[in-house]
């Protein structure tokens, strides 16, 4: 049975658990694997695959924070595999388990424990230069935007065919119930509970009074464009990684993905309780 580990290269506590974790899985007969990148600069090169190679593992262990969640998430693409996230990072609120508990949390995972949570995403298709240029799927959010500059943007937002508003604004992100704990939750967007399928649409810095975040349906479609060449200097970013940009953006159309992610809870915390703790001060 294969296990992909996802560690974090750049937290050492994250690099030593790899170590362990893929000791343990082999003692117990099952096969670790990494991304190559990340058994390199683990030191657990014999375990690395290329990104092509990973296939369907049976379960998904990231190690780290909530980045290294999204990390897992985008390896595995639109597969349901469990994700079981191990916090050794700052906030950990997507995580199934903290830190210390690491080798009980694993061998509970392979024993077939733990609660599976499906949390909803967004599938976002970007044009650039009178082309489309991919469909990226996002767990927390899309963000449409000024990138280094200190100009604002002109946007352009239509939700189902209907002009909806037009700002000038730093951007907007788009974001799932997940995500409203994330990039929205610092905007001022409300909180959402995973369990509510639909999205946040949230203007960032809007150049204009009364501007309010929306919470859209799940067969909703947003579409964003720019409409002022010369206010067009937009980028898109993905869970915070940066859409490549060849050409000025021409719009970016985001719908409710048809998969969802799976994400492996096994200490009893639900989201309320996450939120009060991390975020509430419960």
């Amino acid at each position: 049975m294969r296990i992909l580990v996802v560690p974090n290269a750049a937290n050492p506590r994250s690099v030593t658990a790899a170590g362990l974790v893929c000791a343990r899985l082999a003692a117990m007969g099952y096969e670790p694997v990494l991304l190559a990148a990340d058994a390199d600069a683990s030191d657990l090169a014999s375990f690395g695959v290329a990104h092509a190679d990973i296939g369907t593992p049976e379960l998904a262990v990231a190690l780290g924070g909530d980045g290294t969640i999204l990390k897992a998430v985008h390896l595995l693409g639109p597969s349901t595999v469990p994700i079981l996230g191990i916090n050794l990072g700052r906030l950990g609120f997507l995580s199934g388990a903290d830190g210390g508990e690491l080798v009980a949390a694993l061998e509970s995972a392979l024993a077939g424990e733990g609660k599976v949570e499906r949390r909803q995403t967004i599938e976002a298709s970007v044009s650039m230069g009178g082309r489309s240029v991919g469909v990226y799927r996002a767990l927390n959010e899309v963000f449409v935007g000024r990138g280094g500059g200190s100009r604002g943007v002109e946007l352009a937002i239509d939700v189902n065919g209907q002009r909806l508003a037009q700002y000038v604004c730093d951007g907007v992100i788009v974001a799932t119930p997940t995500g409203s704990t994330a990039y929205a939750l610092s905007a001022g967007g409300p909180l959402v509970s995973p369990e509510v399928r639909g999205m946040v649409l949230l203007p960032v810095a809007a150049h204009a009074l009364g501007v309010r975040p929306m919470v859209l349906g799940p067969c909703d479609a947003v579409r964003i464009s720019c409409p002022n060449s010369a206010r067009a200097d937009a980028g898109v970013s993905v869970d915070g990684d940066q859409v490549p940009a060849r050409s000025a953006l021409d719009a970016v159309e985001v719908k409710v993905g048809e998969h969802d992610v799976h994400l492996l809870r096994l200490d009893g915390r639900d989201f309320y309780g996450t939120l009060a703790r991390t975020f509430l001060g419960g």
